[in-house]
């Protein structure tokens, strides 16, 4: 297993490379780089949705006009002179695989630079955002398979019962409502809009939470978070209740059930002593990549509806203002943190299960 892990490690290192490659000529060949922003922003032109959303190329402005190139600011053209020093200001005074590699050497570094329009380091900016994330990741992914798993495994047990076939409409409905409707049915519902106004609408937290004694700010914490969990909880707990489900099914019509049945064991010491080891492999053994897709993924639009300002809303703003150091640098270690999560996975996998042996698979 020891040498299973190592090829896997090293696997990383190429597999890496290849999506950030693919990704940096993908964005090369995008129109709207950061020099047309500032150029645009310069001209007076309104550049993207950031622009209203906050954040922008300010700190940048007021550089070039203390360099006396205010003039320019509304005109038609801009002077060849202003546009190769904003060009140097970015980087982009050199050819692009020179910017690749500089860009590659300094991640090996774990120097993911400054962004373009925020005037701070990347890595602070993902650390600044990634509590609000992680919240809305790790508690809807619990919450999901604390609710998937019983639920699949009673349907698997009853199935074609009423039980079943109930539970099964109500989940493909919330499965169906788009999050952001549901969001926005919630806010309607609990947060004042027409009717009652009992949890908080933006945020983490509230704005007394520093005065507030421990238990209280436990209690604002987890009240700031009900209706986005739940909205992400409704929507994505359908398919892990499917596959809990039927991976029981499958277990239960197996040999081997029959045979424990035959020598007299309890159903619940047939189902839990000797299916759940087997169907539970791959729901089990997937938590760790569906907290990252959770975690990564799901969360920009619940993000936006309920003013929480994480990685979603992070990446949206970045990809918009063309934010370069941002999109590669967040690209980077979120592709890291995949690649090492799904060797996790596999590792979970054996866990489960010692009877599953990596070692003697090739990659």
């Amino acid at each position: 297993m020891f040498a299973y892990i190592i090829r896997r490690l090293l696997l990383i290192i190429p597999t890496l490379f290849g999506i950030m490659l693919i990704n940096f000529l993908i964005v090369q060949a995008a129109p709207g780089g950061p020099v047309e922003q500032m150029i645009a922003r310069l001209e007076g032109l309104d550049v993207g949705a950031t622009s209203r959303i906050g954040g922008g190329v300010d700190a940048e402005i007021q550089q070039l006009q203390q360099q006396g190139m205010t003039e320019y600011r509304g005109a038609r053209g801009l002077d060849p002179e202003l546009i190769k020093e904003i060009e140097k200001l970015y980087g982009f005074d050199r050819p692009p695989a020179e910017r690749f590699w500089k860009m590659m050497h300094s991640y090996l570094m774990l120097d993911f630079g400054d962004s373009f329009f925020r005037d701070t380091p990347v890595i602070e900016l993902i650390k600044e955002k990634l509590p609000v994330s992680i919240s809305l990741g790790l508690w809807a992914t619990l919450i999901i398979y604390a609710i998937s798993i019983p639920l699949g495994i009673r349907k698997a047990v009853k199935h074609g019962s009423r039980f079943d076939i109930w539970s099964s409409t109500v989940i493909i409905t919330g499965y169906a409502v788009p999050s952001f409707l549901l969001a926005i049915l919630l806010i309607v519902l609990f947060s004042g809009g027409s009717y009652w106004n009992i949890f908080p609408l933006r945020g983490l937290t509230s704005d007394n939470f520093e005065q507030l004694s421990l238990l209280g700010q436990i209690g604002d914490y987890f009240w700031h978070l009900v209706l986005p969990v739940f909205t992400l909880v409704i929507s994505g707990f359908a398919t892990l209740t499917m596959l809990t489900k039927n991976s029981f099914l499958d277990e239960i019509h197996k040999q081997y059930v029959q045979t424990a049945r035959a020598k007299g064991l309890e159903e619940n010491r047939v189902l839990y002593g000797h299916v759940f080891r087997n169907a539970m492999l791959l729901v089990i053994a997937g938590f760790p990549a569906a907290l990252i897709g959770i975690l990564f993924t799901s969360s920009l639009l619940i993000e936006i509806i309920f003013s929480l300002d994480g990685l979603g809303l992070l990446g949206y703003e970045a990809a918009i203002n063309r934010d370069y150091p941002v999109v590669f640098g967040s690209l980077f270690i979120f592709t890291l943190i995949g690649m090492l999560v799904k060797l996790l996975g596999d590792l979970t996998y054996v866990l489960v299960d010692p009877r599953i042996d990596f070692e003697s698979r090739e990659l």
